[in-house]
């Protein structure tokens, strides 16, 4: 073929797309039992919000961006992520000015140029929540136990929460201090991005996965050396209440996250089994980005979850449902006067919601019962010109064999009964 889909992106076919369904399915499930309510944003945002709150000295913003300009000279790019996204619908739609905490969950599509790997997209799609407007340590442990429950829903094992604290602008300054000191002799060893790093940021180099990088910066100085009061409490009654629930954690010192607006609380959810990139989620607390894209200060927190990387795990565990919906009947209609008579049919059973399928290629009725039975059909409905006449319906159970005749009239009610008792 001479055209073909973007490198990095995917085709969800029919087989495939009903494990999404189901991922997608028990997710707006567990997010109801939590009280969270779904927001949609656009796909693409001005690129300041992006630069503003996902940070400058990050890899999305600084490589991975599909940044362009529109009609109107403007720059425009589509979503590397959502929380930012989510802070700005905060602050234009005033969401602040309801009842707070605000919980709110997402779906979609999201947009970063990388080299795509195993479980990695250039299109890829994310699940996420974010809380804003509550500062409490229940609220941390809220939102991780939600993707924990999440997880264990779906039946995932071998799962592990790695959790940290990265403090608030106070210690951060003292930590910073503290990491370059300890870095400055070593800089020439760090790879390119993180000397450049070393000045603008420096936390960041905790989280390169360069191996010369991390080889340097073992024994370095973590962010819970230097957190200050406030926060070391606050990260003490977050793994409190996690405990308590009984959600298996590892505090990890040198989780640091990528993303530059993330303060006190940041985890990832480690799985086994799915290769070298083992986080399926990853998240934090972010006090200070509804101030740093203009809007009234606002605590925040939340996380984000590769559905890719999800569906690889339950795949790789064989947790996934194992067949498609099964079609509950097919009408076989044979002939043209039939064929009328049985869309007709077909319709008022559907009204009723019901699954039915009907012949669309004026097949014979050998070749309509075979694929009746490869669409794993329970009944079938056969009206031919032999049946109008007689002004009755054949229903085969597809299973037995065996096959019962009602009149035509009455066949909608009928068959919808026993739809409603499973035969």
């Amino acid at each position: 073929m001479a055209i073909q889909r973007p490198k990095g992106t995917q085709d969800l076919l029919p087989g495939i797309i009903e494990q999404w369904q189901y991922l997608e399915e028990t997710i707006r499930s567990v997010c109801r039992e939590y009280g969270y309510e779904e927001i949609r944003t656009p796909m693409f945002e001005a690129t300041e919000l992006f630069q503003r709150g996902v940070g400058q000295t990050t890899d999305i913003v600084k490589k991975e961006m599909y940044t362009f300009q529109d009609k109107g000279d403007r720059s425009m790019t589509l979503r590397p992520e959502l929380t930012a996204s989510v802070c700005r619908a905060y602050v234009e739609d005033k969401l602040y000015g309801q009842p707070q905490p605000v919980k709110l969950y997402y779906i979609g599509p999201m947009f970063r140029y990388e080299r795509p790997q195993s479980g990695r997209f250039r299109q890829f799609h994310q699940f996420g929540v974010e809380v804003l407007g509550a500062d409490q340590p229940i609220v941390d442990a809220e939102v991780i136990s939600l993707v924990w429950n999440l997880y264990k829903r779906l039946g995932l094992s071998g799962l592990e929460v790695h959790v940290n604290s990265v403090g608030c602008p106070v210690c951060r300054a003292r930590h910073r201090e503290q990491l370059q000191e300890f870095l400055i002799s070593r800089k020439k060893d760090l790879c390119n991005d993180c000397q450049e790093r070393f000045d603008r940021n420096p936390l960041r180099i905790l989280d390169c996965k360069n191996p010369s990088c991390q080889e340097v910066t073992v024994g370095a100085p973590t962010t819970r050396d230097t957190l200050c009061e406030d926060c070391s409490t606050h990260f003490e009654k977050v793994l409190a209440i996690l405990g308590r629930a009984g959600v298996v954690y590892r505090v990890n010192p040198r989780l640091v996250r990528g993303l530059d607006y993330y303060t006190k609380t940041a985890f990832e959810v480690m799985v086994e089994e799915i290769g070298a990139q083992s986080a399926i989620c990853g998240g934090g607390r972010y006090d200070k980005l509804v101030e740093e894209i203009g809007g009234p200060a606002t605590p925040g927190i939340g996380f984000a979850m590769g559905i890719e990387r999800v569906l690889a795990a339950l795949q790789v565990q064989n947790k996934l449902p194992e067949e498609k919906p099964k079609q509950f009947a097919m009408l076989i209609a044979l002939g043209e006067k039939a064929q009328i008579e049985g869309f007709a049919l077909v319709t008022a059973l559907r009204s009723k919601g019901m699954p039915v399928g009907m012949d669309l290629l004026g097949r014979s009725l050998k070749n309509q019962l075979k694929s009746a039975n490869r669409q794993g059909a329970s009944l079938a409905f056969i009206l031919g010109e032999e049946e109008l006449d007689r002004n009755v319906l054949v229903i085969r159970d597809l299973t037995s064999g065996e096959q019962m005749e009602v009149p035509l009239n009455d066949a909608v009610e009928e068959i919808f009964m026993k739809y409603q008792r499973g035969v």
